[in-house]
């Protein structure tokens, strides 16, 4: 066990640092693309749709395999380290799925206070930042736990371009040793437990948004 756990926390380190950066850009990604799906400019919902149909309608292990072989070659020219690729092609396909739950998340958002905003003159910058913005979130926040920890599964994938992550180093060390049983287990728990912390994450920032919505309202 002890000869097997650094490379394997070394692996767990680099699956750590993809999940996170690529949870950051995913947010990002899904409130643009819902924000523009639910523009009333024609081109801004076209574009909207477009990001989320290709992303949602094709495989994240295709997505990956083009970013980090498709993109260097001509026309193209765009060189990505694997560890790029990956925050990218995961940021981009769990950001697709996550641009649906924000955009029923918006919508969910009651009409009567955006009017009473607009009734009180408050400008459409603090109107969507002080009143839709959290109340979204906190809606949206029990779905998104499901997409974060497919994007956390969805790292494994990450050991076919080359990058070494817990999969990859759980591979490199049934090579070396043939302890394959003992070696997935440890692998599995370690995945569980992280799905595990991000679950509780969540909550918890699922009750301090509730709280602040409540302080606000009350």
């Amino acid at each position: 066990m002890t000869t097997l756990m650094p490379l394997l926390l070394q692996g767990t380190l680099v699956t750590l640092r993809i999940t996170a950066l690529a949870a950051v850009l995913a947010t990002a990604l899904a409130l643009l693309a819902a924000v523009a799906k639910l523009s009333p400019w024609r081109g801004l919902r076209w574009l909207a749709n477009a990001y989320i149909e290709v992303f949602r309608g094709t495989s994240l292990l295709v997505q990956l395999f083009w970013l980090f072989f498709v993109l260097p070659l001509p026309p193209f020219d765009v060189r990505l380290t694997p560890f790029s690729v990956a925050v990218l092609g995961l940021g981009l396909n769990i950001g697709a799925y996550g641009a649906e739950v924000m955009r029923g998340a918006l919508s969910s958002v009651p009409r009567g206070q955006i009017e009473a905003a607009v009734a009180l003159n408050i400008s459409p910058f603090h109107r969507f930042f002080n009143i839709v913005l959290p109340q979204a979130l906190a809606n949206a926040i029990p779905p998104s736990t499901n997409l974060l920890i497919e994007l956390l599964k969805g790292t494994s994938l990450v050991s076919l371009i080359t990058l070494a992550d817990l999969t990859f180093r759980a591979n490199q060390l049934v090579e070396a040793t043939f302890r394959t049983t003992e070696i997935f287990t440890i692998a599995l728990v370690i995945y569980f437990v992280i799905a595990q912390v991000i679950n509780l994450l969540m909550r918890l920032l699922e009750r301090r948004l509730t709280r602040g919505i409540v302080r606000g309202h009350a």
